[in-house]
């Protein structure tokens, strides 16, 4: 029998109270920390997760501006946008892309080059950002599309501006053109702060005024904000911020005129601008050949790239603004006031021009392209006839420390500052830019020597000049020296306001030299244009006043004694055929720089382009009634050949 065990209700009861105390602590404790949790998430955090929730319901969606138009002087049309459908794929939303695209090609006509650019695309861009497959949807395919739209998620089909250029070649470059933003774009606008402006934007300027006037041609994205279903499907806006579209450009350029030059020109290759000298805004601005930008908007396939790239002729190349050649005897009339203005000669004294201007203490002979010389002459008939001989004696005379510092001063061997990115610098030879550029050799060939200069005095040797740098230096020459900087762009039209802000013509310098020696330069350049000048037939019938001075520049040089054949030597190495011209002479309204590759003399192929130019602009004589009449006209083949014999 076991013992009786007598129950203790004290310490049971003490033992349950202690149970209870620990139980409400407990809870105690888990509510203040619910609590705190509460308080952290409703109170400290709310911002946060407000944006979240706000972010699940409410999608930012970019309004993109139209892109500025750009017009010529008169209201042309030169660059325009244009609607048109695309198809877009988020790779985010589509779990199974590439059979998406299968499918998707029984509903619209997608190419191999489609499906490589997608790609190109895919692999420079973020998953979240849509990709168009297809551009320029027909109105069918995109409503099969959007028919369908339900079994392909991540599709979308998208109206986006296109950029069209109607001129095609003629405008290529000047205008550049615009194309898909890259990853080197995407860091540049990182760089510059400016990813936020080009949300949904899948352009920008290349080339061109299109990259040089980008930021006012792009305008200001606007934003919409609309609420989604679950679905990510919009339901309805709820604020929307409209976008500013870009600003639109009028240039100087006339693109009548640049139909005259171009028509004029025909097949051959070469530049010319032509530049009012009482502003600076360039009239006519061509390189021959160019390209269609078209082609680059949305990608140039490989075809047609390597068809650009494989050219001889170099279509990409941008001839008046890159393009650097010995100028030959266009570079006289620079010569002609350098020793006027350096008091090396002066303007009624007369020495010899002989066939052959031997270099002193040798028999090294430099031979005049008139084979029996010219006799004697002024510097105004030196100018006329081009003598090359009165020039080499001239420029040994004067040395390269006279002749570089004024000839500098029109501008030659340094860019313009014109609107275009890129420029040429040139060369204007000096002994500093000799050594220099010849710094890795022997001294010998760093050395400046005396008989560097004979042939840099009528434009050759070192001599190297962009067709723009030439425009203007004959355009400040024929302004008295009032110099203004090139510009393509006359007025930025405002897109909110419409006002124009102009491109004010200031003068950029001007030339601390005498007006009597502008004035007999000029006087010398208008006498080329008459009888006994290198270019006198260009000046039958002409209704109005026009000095010029035609060039011919060497390409490859030629043994001492030997003469000149054209016809032996492949059309690449033949030479250049260069004029600059301005009119009328009183009070210039056009300067103008020509050059014809491998054409031969000036006076043959440049000239004839410069007269036809003129007639239209200033007496409105339409191109076609000239052109031929240019053609047949018989001309001096006695010019300036330039022929330096080594």
């Amino acid at each position: 029998m076991r013992p009786t065990r007598f129950k203790n209700p004290q310490a049971e009861d003490g033992q349950f109270q202690l149970r209870l105390i620990v139980a409400y602590v407990f809870m105690l404790l888990m509510f203040c920390i619910l609590l705190a949790r509460f308080v952290w998430l409703q109170v400290y955090q709310y911002e946060h997760f407000s944006t979240l929730a706000q972010n699940n319901r409410i999608s930012l969606l970019p309004i993109l501006p139209n892109r500025g138009l750009i017009m010529d002087r008169n209201g042309v049309i030169l660059a325009q946008n244009y609607s048109a459908y695309t198809l877009e794929l988020v790779p985010s939303k589509m779990p199974d892309m590439n059979g998406a695209i299968a499918e998707l090609k029984k509903l619209v006509s997608i190419t191999p080059r489609d499906e490589k650019l997608f790609k190109k695309l895919l692999g420079e861009s973020k998953d979240f950002e849509s990709i168009p497959l297809k551009v320029k949807l027909s109105e069918e395919e995109a409503a099969r599309v959007a028919a369908n739209a339900w079994r392909f998620p991540g599709v979308q089909v998208k109206a986006r501006l296109f950029r069209d250029y109607p001129y095609k070649e003629l405008t290529s470059h000047v205008l550049g053109y615009i194309g898909r933003i890259n990853q080197k774009d995407q860091e540049r606008l990182d760089d510059e702060d400016k990813t936020t402006n080009y949300k949904g934007t899948n352009y920008i300027g290349k080339t061109g005024l299109e990259a040089v006037y980008e930021d006012d041609l792009h305008g200001q994205v606007g934003f919409e904000e609309v609420e989604t279903d679950s679905g990510g499907r919009a339901i309805r806006s709820l604020r929307r911020t409209p976008p500013v579209n870009g600003n639109n450009l009028k240039l100087a350029l006339d693109i009548r005129l640049q139909e005259v030059a171009d028509k004029l020109f025909g097949n051959r290759r070469g530049a010319l601008v032509a530049i009012d000298p009482q502003t600076g805004g360039v009239l006519a601005f061509l390189s021959k050949p160019g390209f269609d930008p078209n082609l680059f908007i949305d990608g140039i396939d490989s075809q047609s790239w390597a068809a650009l790239n494989n050219d001889w002729q170099k279509p990409m190349i941008n001839r008046a603004l890159r393009g650097t050649y010995p100028p030959g005897s266009t570079f006289k009339p620079f010569m002609a006031m350098a020793a006027l203005e350096t008091h090396s000669i002066g303007m009624h004294d007369v020495r010899p021009a002989p066939a052959y201007f031997t270099l002193p203490g040798s028999s090294h002979q430099f031979r005049d392209s008139n084979k029996n010389g010219n006799g004697s002459a002024n510097l105004a008939k030196a100018i006329q006839v081009s003598s090359d001989t009165f020039f080499y004696k001239l420029a040994w005379d004067m040395g390269i420390d006279k002749i570089a510092p004024t000839v500098g001063q029109f501008g030659l061997g340094r860019p313009t500052g014109i609107d275009l990115d890129g420029e040429a610098s040139g060369v204007l030879p000096t002994k500093e830019w000799k050594a220099k550029r010849f710094a890795r050799y022997k001294e010998e060939f760093r050395r400046w020597y005396p008989a560097d200069v004979v042939s840099i005095g009528i434009g050759q040797g070192f001599n190297s000049y962009t067709p723009l740098q030439m425009a203007n230096g004959i355009a400040t020459l024929a302004n008295d020296g009032v110099a203004y900087k090139p510009h393509l762009v006359q007025e930025v039209v405002d897109a909110r306001s419409g006002k124009s802000r102009l491109i004010a013509p200031k003068p950029d310098r001007v030339l601390p030299f005498k007006q009597e020696n502008f004035e007999y330069v000029k006087a010398a350049m208008q006498s080329v244009l008459k009888p006994g000048g290198t270019a006198w037939r260009l000046g039958v019938g002409l209704p109005y006043t026009m000095a010029g001075k035609t060039g011919t520049a060497q390409v490859v040089a030629i043994k001492q004694g030997a003469k000149y054949n054209a016809s032996a030597l492949a059309e690449q190495y033949r030479d250049h055929s260069w004029f600059v011209a301005f009119a009328p002479v009183e009070k210039p309204r056009i300067a103008v720089a020509i050059i014809v590759e491998n054409a031969g003399f000036g006076a043959a192929a440049a000239a004839p382009i410069a007269r036809g130019l003129f007639d239209y602009y200033i007496t409105g004589k339409v191109p076609g009634s000239i052109s031929g009449d240019m053609k047949t006209m018989p001309m001096d083949t006695a010019d300036d050949a330039a022929a330096a014999s080594d």
